[in-house]
This record gives structure tokens, sequence and C-alpha cells, in this order.
């Protein structure tokens, strides 16, 4: 698969620590409207992964093209943003004395000047958004409540909500399912579906309950490189993931 097929496209990408290779001639391609799990044992490079596609980490060698193109080597974290790669982190940060409303409007993909005129209120089109983002995290109900008093389950969904309603190409979500209910997964796998119909979504996790739920191809990272790709099954027969990772 070439670059200019591919929304992202990582070829050969190196970052090292104090002498320390995070990422180790990493390649890894994700196709447009594709949702990939990726998994691995701490230390594996999945979070410098997500920072390098985002702009927070620079590589020290290798190509990282998105959307065909793009280089994005030569960008900045805002402007990696505004090409519309969303990432969500692990502990969710929502801003808790806002309403759950509050929180998505916060969000939008507008233009801050305009955002933060004095009388900028949403339009049609940013409503329909933050209605279409309360529909697919469940949250219609809590639409008013202050986002301090929903469970950690449902902060989850508010801080991918508000993902959502930037309206991104590809979202980066890091171990959506950390702390949560098996209720609270299982709806957040759902949710995940749901979002991947019309968007690209890289989910990385360590629960594989969750994984298999999401029932989508595998990456599994092994000291900065991929060291095995396929179906959760595929990989979790593997000797080398087993050695590495799985431990069974």
């Amino acid at each position: 698969m070439s670059k200019t097929s591919s929304l992202l496209y990582l070829d050969g990408v190196t970052v090292s620590f104090d002498g320390f290779k995070a990422l180790n001639s990493l390649s890894l391609i994700i196709e447009p409207g594709e949702m990939r799990a990726i998994i691995g044992p701490n230390g594996a490079g999945k979070t410098t992964m997500m920072d390098v596609v985002t702009g927070k980490t620079r590589a020290d060698e290798g190509e990282i093209f998105f959307n065909g193109d793009v280089d994005l080597t030569e960008l900045n974290e805002s402007e990696i943003a505004e090409l519309g790669i969303g990432r969500k982190f692990q502990k969710p940060t929502v801003f808790e004395s806002h309403s759950v409303y509050g929180n998505l409007e916060l969000a939008l993909a507008t233009d801050r000047r305009v955002r933060n005129a004095l009388f900028w209120s949403p339009d049609k089109e940013d409503q329909e958004r933050i209605k279409e983002a309360l529909t697919i995290t469940r949250l219609h109900d809590q639409r008013d409540s202050l986002a301090a008093n929903l469970s950690h389950g449902q902060k989850q969904w508010l801080e991918i909500g508000m993902l959502l309603a930037q309206d991104p190409k590809l979202l980066l979500v890091d171990e959506p399912a950390a702390g949560m209910t098996d209720d609270e997964t299982k709806a957040t796998a759902d949710l995940l579906k749901k979002i991947a119909k019309t968007h690209s979504v890289v989910v990385v996790e360590h629960d594989m309950t969750f994984v298999r739920d999401l029932d989508v191809r595998v990456t599994v990272l092994h000291e900065g490189s991929v060291l095995a790709e396929g179906s959760l099954d595929q990989v979790s027969a593997d000797e080398r993931v087993i050695e590495s990772y799985l431990g069974r």
C-alpha cells in the first residue's frame, strides 16, 4: 500500500531518548475508514508512536505522512491538530465546572477568534455536531449535568465526544477502557465501533477482552517495532507475541 492512498503512513520511524530506542524503525499504515487496535507490553513504543504522529515528539529518522502526501514531520502540534488528527489521553481531561453540553461547545472546531467573541454561539451546523456527539456517547440525558458529576466511564465518553465535535479524520485513543466497569467497557467498544463507521480510529489498549470486542486488525508493538499484525486470534497464537507480551 502506498502512502498516497493511506490515511496514516509511518515508515522507518526511529526515536531515541538517551540512547534508548523508543521507536526502532517503526512502519505502520492506517487506511481511510479503518479502526486498528495497538497492543504491546509497557515500553513497547505505543505512546511514543502517538507522540510522533501528533507532533509532540520529533522522529530522529523516518517518514510520517497523513492523508496521502502531508508530511507530518514538518508540522507542529497545533498544525497537525488542525489537519484533523485528534487525540484522547488515558486520563480524561474534561472541564468539570462546565456542563456536558458546555464541554462539547468548548471543543467545537470553530475559529477561535469567533468562539472567544462575547456573543458567539453555536450555529445550526455546530448544534447538529454537538447533538450527534451526545447521541453517540449516550450522554444526551446528561447534557445539562456538570462534568464533575459524571462517572469515570462517562467522563471518558465525554472526552471522546469532545474529539468527535472537532470532526477529526483520525482519532488516536489511549486506553479508553482503563478503570471502567465491565458494562462501561462493553459500551465503550460499541461507541468506538459506531465512530469508526465515519472516522479512522487507532486504539491503544491493554484489556484483551475489550480488544476482542472491537473485532479489528491488531498490531503488536515490541521494543519500538511491529512484532505481529492480524486478527486478535492470529497474533495471540504467535509464539513471539506469547513470549514477549501475553506470557502464556
